[in-house]
């Protein structure tokens, strides 16, 4: 994103719900200030196949060369299934180190990786059921064949079924009744209780069972350490102190060997990520911000990128305190004027942002429809007559409402790697927001605590991040289910209805496309007049890219096959 923090996501076990910090009040990176034309066309469109990351054949590829990443704050949990372990670029990682078992191509459809899967087929309607047939040359790195038995210990740990496993996300995997052993222990037949559409989007990355024996490995055994892998990748070094960490490839990989021969992360914050690529120190860069786009657009040796990929900024509301009233919630939304907050996100970067209006489709996926009504509509006098309905008495102007005694003053969470226009867009909320008697602190706090100490937590009453690869769209639904106990999945303020919660899982259980975006669409309906989530904007991907890196850049629904990253001859 381009105006706070900044991360990646991988699908399938999480580009959806893995949180990347966004903009302004979100957490990618965008600034203000500057202008420039630059390369890039001043409005793309999204297309469901758009995607800019200068495909080359293996032949025109060298072997060997290191790809050097930044990284928003240090991989501690290193466990996707894991509450904790949804952070974008740790998912990323662990797709080149564990079994990836699908990757999708640009158009956002599926395909089996040959060198884990020899076939995945539905085998069966009533009951569903997929039988997987495995590549028996694949195996992890002690030594163990990758087989059924892996696919039945991820299925037990994330079905939700034991509490002591804090997951992420138990979708999917909560509706299959059964995981046995075929002809061999290379074919796995999955049974569904209940029909589940997006079958493809489970076991991916698949984990080996050895790193999921127990709650206490589930939970403990994937921090600072990967112990178990079975990907072209491994971890190479691990140096907190430095804040830097290597992937370097596995000599037991039975695959095409890798083109890159090193993967260098760094921990750097959104600022200093920018003159890290102009000094030549990392290969890719957010480009999104104005600030950030003027000084890469002309970067020597660098290239602007551009892609429309599952990516929204939005503000989350908190349920707690004067929060925890819908009347109040609403309110907020009516009193944002979303269009001044995406020009400020927009100034000086040369791709328009596209308002967003649903909070599980993106405007490139087939099924989009506007749902937010009049929820997300700018009327000042509605919000303040739902405030007046709330009993929160009107003080004046420029002060704050009051109710039993209690002043209506909320606190915006940030971090303090926010870019200036991260800063510009909390300072127009909070000048909205008193327009209509609600004073709004702005909290600034520590970048690298933003999501663990306080998004996480849902210790904010307004907080600004991106949500990326939520698809297919089961994988979004973690982020506004009900809570389990102290589970939020990815929704964060914990707001949520039955309602909801019922329309998700029969839109995530609709094998017909067509009926399953009308379940969705009625979820999404539902979801805006909650007051949980104020959506802002589909953010295209805009990047600075070292010359000559190929298959990498600027991407569409597709997932990056690291196979083929390298540089040019």
């Amino acid at each position: 994103m381009d105006s706070s923090t900044t991360a990646r996501t991988t699908r399938a076990l999480g580009r959806a719900v893995v949180v990347a910090i966004a903009l302004a009040l979100t957490v990618t990176g965008c600034s203000s200030g500057g202008s420039g034309s630059g390369d890039v066309p001043k409005n793309v469109v999204p297309t469901q196949d758009a995607e800019d990351n200068n495909p080359q054949p293996l032949d025109k590829i060298k072997d060997g060369g290191e790809l050097r990443e930044p990284l928003q704050q240090w991989i501690t949990q290193w466990n996707p299934y894991q509450v904790d372990g949804r952070y974008g670029d740790a998912v990323e990682a662990m797709g080149y180190m564990e079994a990836k078992i699908f990757r999708s191509d640009a158009k956002g459809v599926f395909h089996p990786v040959p060198e884990y899967l020899v076939s995945a087929e539905v085998t069966s309607q009533s009951p569903e059921v997929i039988t997987y047939k495995v590549n028996p040359k694949a195996k992890w790195s002690d030594g163990k064949p990758i087989g059924y038995q892996d696919f039945k210990a991820v299925w037990e740990t994330s079905n939700g079924k034991n509490p002591a496993y804090n997951i992420a996300d138990s979708s999917g995997y909560e509706q299959i009744s059964s995981v046995e052993k075929g002809a061999d222990d290379q074919e796995v037949k999955v049974t569904f209780s209940k029909p589940y559409a997006d079958w493809q989007n489970l076991f991916n990355p698949l984990l080996p069972a050895a790193g999921l024996t127990d709650p206490d490995t589930f939970n403990k055994g994937w921090i600072e350490k990967v112990p178990v892998f079975g990907g072209p990748f491994k971890i190479g070094t691990l140096d907190k102190s430095a804040q830097t960490l290597t992937l370097v490839p596995n000599p037991d990989w039975w695959g095409p060997k890798p083109k890159l021969d090193k993967i260098t992360y760094r921990v750097l914050d959104s600022a200093a990520i920018t003159q890290a690529f102009l000094n030549n120190e990392v290969d890719y860069a957010g480009a999104g911000s104005a600030t950030s786009y003027g000084q890469l657009k002309d970067a020597k040796d660098g290239v602007i990128r551009t892609g429309t990929p599952w990516d929204e900024v939005h503000i989350s509301f908190g349920g707690n305190g004067p929060l925890a009233e819908l009347g109040v919630r609403q309110a907020l939304g009516k009193a944002i004027d979303r269009s001044s907050l995406i020009k400020i996100a927009n100034q000086g970067v040369p791709v328009v942002f596209k308002p967003l209006d649903n909070h599980l489709y993106m405007t490139n996926q087939s099924g989009y429809q506007n749902n937010s009504g009049d929820w997300a509509k700018f009327d000042v006098a509605a919000a303040n007559a739902l405030l007046d309905k709330a009993g929160w008495q009107d003080a004046g102007a420029g002060q704050p409402r009051t109710k039993g005694g209690q002043k209506l003053e909320l606190h915006y969470v940030m971090s303090d790697g926010s870019t200036q226009a991260q800063s510009d867009i909390a300072t127009a909320v909070q000048n909205m927001l008193l327009q209509i008697g609600v004073k709004l602190d702005i909290d600034k706090v520590a970048s690298k605590e933003y999501f663990s100490k306080y998004i996480n937590l849902g210790k904010f009453d307004l907080a600004s991040w991106r949500n990326t690869g939520s698809f297919p769209l089961s994988a979004g639904v973690a982020n506004f289910r009900a809570p389990e106990g102290d589970n939020v999945f990815g929704n964060y303020s914990k707001l949520s209805t039955p309602e909801i919660d019922s329309l998700l899982k029969q839109a995530a259980g609709t094998l017909d496309p067509k009926a399953a975006d009308k379940l969705y669409n009625e979820a999404d309906a539902k979801i805006w007049e909650l007051g949980h989530t104020l959506e802002l904007y589909q953010r295209p991907s805009i990047v600075a890219v070292r010359k000559g890196l190929a298959n990498f850049g600027a991407g569409s629904l597709a997932d990056t096959d690291i196979l083929k990253v390298g540089w040019e001859k």
